[in-house]
């Protein structure tokens, strides 16, 4: 028996355990989350540009459910914090209303935004974008928290006169 064996054996074994552990550790819900999660692991993972100019430009032109689709095909494994702030920011803008918030699309924004802050390097992150009324994550978190909460200023009148960031 050759005297590698052993060695490359246990060097296998051991990869794959750690193969395991992370996926135990992560729960990736799809294979596209699963390989992507791995190249982010090493250093390896990098969005589709194409994809995510063309959501910046539906975003820009407020068509907000097209924007989503290209970002998630820009980001399928939902592992780049500035397109998950997108994606976060399309549902906190379609579901903005001057009457009232659309609390589904404000909850999948939160969601989303959970996501970019937890991808972010120390939990922060920045969008250098002039066209956006918010350009951190914490202050979006902060607007989709406030829209989804209930108090008496939801009744006041003056609300219809307040702009969307």
């Amino acid at each position: 028996m050759h005297p590698m064996f052993r060695p490359l054996g246990l060097v296998f074994a051991c990869a794959y355990a750690a193969l395991i552990v992370w996926t135990y550790a992560a729960q990736p819900q799809t294979v596209a989350e699963m390989t992507g999660g791995l190249a982010a692991e090493v250093g390896a993972y990098r969005i589709h540009q194409q994809s995510f100019d063309d959501g910046l430009g539906f975003f820009r032109r407020d068509l907000f459910e097209e924007a989503r689709a290209a970002f998630a095909r820009a980001d399928p494994a939902q592992r780049d914090a500035r397109t998950q702030f997108y994606i976060a920011y399309s549902y906190y803008r379609q579901g903005w209303g001057r009457v009232y918030n659309d609390d589904a699309l404000f909850k999948q924004g939160l969601e989303a935004v959970d996501r970019a802050i937890a991808l972010a390097p120390g939990g922060r992150l920045v969008v250098e974008d002039e066209t956006l009324g918010m350009s951190t994550a914490d202050e979006l978190r902060g607007e989709l928290q406030r829209g989804l909460t209930r108090d008496a200023s939801d009744l006041n009148p003056l609300r219809v006169f307040g702009t969307r960031k």
